[in-house]
């Protein structure tokens, strides 16, 4: 009788959210949107049209994923956060994509080039080939869009008639908002690159995830979320003068492995 009664307490025990921190680490895959890109410097002016682009995820070795002195060259994603109440969390973190320019597409141009290059001119809605000496931009290290989120959190487990204090599944939606602050690396017309961290502008998204969790504290989580990206001032050279402007969509797909917590 009493190995019974344990086995129905350990099934049927609640597991309260509410007070607890969560951390997680993972990484993540994107795809953008086409993009208009405006670059203005003191020698030009000009627009590209329906700019492509894809990210640039690290293949895997257990040296670049693993290793804690090179885990931050992949694309990946960190946060802390906070049970406001059993099914509400706030959290920050950052979301460390990358973006790349495809290298040698075709796109149209509008606007005028007066650089001392051979791409001097002006332009009405002609085709222009990305071609390496003439622009090529990347941001990877990377597109870092650091933001706040806030979310929702229900234990979904009893709608498949699970009811285990041990393992649970979660769902989890919400919407953040936040800063883009990435490291630009851009070569245009052959000048200097600027190459560093740079507050560029903002983003805001939507996510929605399924979370797992297995003995209370560790989880797996896998979120999808669509984010929108507005960067008005790119670097793209050392001159203060010479800038980019952006915005794109992006869908990011995530795998994260984290914990949950009481401090107190």
């Amino acid at each position: 009788m009493s190995i019974c009664s344990f086995s129905q307490e350990e099934k049927s025990e609640k597991i309260t959210n509410k007070g607890k921190f969560f951390v997680y680490w993972g990484w993540n895959r994107a795809n953008y949107s086409n993009s208009d890109i405006h670059f203005t410097g003191n020698n030009y002016d000009f627009t590209l049209s329906d700019v492509t682009a894809q990210d640039r995820q690290t293949p895997f070795s257990f040296n670049d994923y693993l290793n804690p002195v090179r885990i931050t060259i992949p694309q990946n994603n960190y946060r802390i956060g906070y049970f406001l109440k059993e099914h509400y969390t706030i959290s920050i973190g950052v979301d460390h994509m990358k973006y790349v320019m495809d290298a040698g597409q075709t796109v149209k141009i509008n606007g005028e080039i007066n650089s001392g290059t051979p791409f001097d001119g002006v332009y009405n809605n002609d085709d222009i080939v990305l071609s390496e000496d003439f622009l090529q931009l990347e941001h990877t290290d990377g597109l870092n869009y650091v933001n706040v989120e806030f979310r929702r959190f229900d234990d979904i487990s009893h709608l498949i008639g699970l009811n285990h204090r041990n393992f649970q599944i979660n769902l989890t939606e919400g919407f953040g908002a936040g800063i883009l602050y990435p490291r630009t690396d851009v070569t245009l017309l052959g000048q200097e690159r600027h190459d560093e961290f740079h507050l560029a502008g903002w983003g805001a998204s939507a996510v929605v995830g399924l979370n797992l969790t297995f003995f209370k504290y560790f989880f797996i989580q896998s979120d999808l979320k669509l984010g929108y990206i507005n960067m008005p001032d790119v670097r793209t050279t050392i001159s203060l003068d010479d800038k980019a402007t952006q915005s794109f969509t992006f869908f990011e797909r995530t795998i994260l492995f984290g914990g949950r917590f009481n401090i107190f």
